[in-house]
């Protein structure tokens, strides 16, 4: 009996190692990542609900060196525009906010222009609010910790010192940094709680993303915190965080921070793959929201606009580009912020989803992750 035992407990160690299909090729394609001292990415690749496959490939900062896997958090940059658009999308169904509700409804104190613009064209880029970087003070060759950060409010009060938008509301799609940060200060306004907390209470909590943070640094620091030390400041910390970098002079260079870097609503929050997967899962479960509800977020708009980052006409929801590829429909997104590239591709009739997430500015994981996706396609 117990060699049977035995035999069934190696049975079973040996199943659950062996490699899922298409990880040898996988393997390949991030072959250049592999390293003991370098940064490098995070791939995971879920089939009809499962992992199928998951892997870190080079280390989270020069200075630890820690190797980076399924826990690793990642800077999001504008991946985390779909957890703002979730979050405006529970109030809509709570019944605390409409998506015909304009600018000026929700905040008396902004200009007239605010009145021709509505949540809908906040959430899918047809606002025409100017960026807000464009806004801002330059600040020039300025080392990482002496950067002046702007945050959501600060964005907002740039926008109510202007007196016009780029176009009319709702007549041209171009990409909006700034509408994003609006909507985080619209959640915030209305749920009279700060916009972190109201993620973390109806989203990250009941899904267990337990690890999942929107970043606000700690106001008593000096500067970006130095790796390794994270858990020396305080609650609000991210717990095995990668750090961004980018390689220079011949040299990797750890560049994590930017004066835009401390804005949540367009893109703040950090994540890991592990917890990636469990919002992949209510996306496709439906746990927060009802097929119908989610209808307005995968619903492209028409408006006529700039062109999307591959050159192709734009086609947006709500937090989501939805341009087929290869005639499979999907719904994706690209990030990137100093340091940091990332990209997730949902094909949700194939049950298919690829996330790469990169601490290393010279990768392109949204042509990464469709090479992962062509492997599977290549199947039928």
């Amino acid at each position: 009996m117990r060699s049977f035992l035995l035999l069934g407990v190696l049975l079973f160690v040996e199943l659950a190692a062996a490699p899922g299909p298409h990880s040898r090729q996988i393997d390949a394609i991030f072959s250049g990542m592999q390293s003991n001292n370098a940064p490098g990415a995070a791939v995971l690749v879920i089939k009809d609900g499962h992992t199928v496959f998951e892997r870190g490939y080079g280390v989270t900062d020069l200075r630890t060196l820690r190797k980076i896997d399924g826990l690793t958090n990642f800077r999001l940059a504008s991946l985390s525009k779909q957890f703002t658009a979730m979050a405006v999308m529970l109030l809509v169904h709570d019944g605390k906010l409409r998506y015909d509700e304009s600018l000026a409804d929700i905040f008396p104190d902004f200009p007239q222009y605010g009145k021709s613009i509505t949540i809908r064209h906040l959430l899918n880029h047809t606002s025409g609010l100017l960026d807000y970087e464009d806004l801002m003070q330059p600040q020039l060759d300025v080392p990482e910790d002496k950067l002046v950060q702007i945050k959501d409010a600060g964005v907002l009060e740039l926008l109510k010192q202007q007196k016009t938008t780029k176009f009319a509301p709702g007549t041209k799609w171009e990409y909006s940094n700034s509408g994003y940060v609006v909507l985080g200060m619209v959640v915030q306004k209305v749920s009279h709680q700060p916009f972190a907390q109201f993620l973390r209470d109806r989203i990250f909590v009941p899904l267990k993303m337990t690890a999942t943070i929107a970043y606000e640094k700690p106001v008593h620091g000096s500067g970006p915190e130095e790796p390794g030390h994270e858990e020396r400041q305080d609650d609000n910390t991210i717990p095995r965080r990668a750090y961004g970098h980018t390689h220079k002079q011949g040299r990797w260079q750890q560049n994590d921070q930017s004066p835009t870097s401390a804005t949540l609503g367009d893109g703040g929050i950090y994540m890991s793959l592990e917890d990636l997967a469990k919002w992949d899962a209510a996306l496709r479960e439906y746990t927060l929201l009802s097929e119908t509800e989610m209808q307005p977020a995968i619903t492209p708009v028409k408006a006529p606009g700039v062109q999307g980052p591959n050159g192709e006409p734009a086609e947006y929801g709500f937090g989501w580009y939805l341009n087929p590829y290869k005639n499979h429909a999907r719904m994706w997104h690209y990030g990137e912020t100093v340091g940091f590239r990332t990209n997730i591709q949902r094909f949700v009739k194939h049950g298919l989803t690829v996330i790469v997430l990169c601490n290393r500015d010279d990768l392109n994981p949204g042509e990464l992750a469709l090479r992962v996706a062509d492997l599977y396609f290549s199947e039928h």
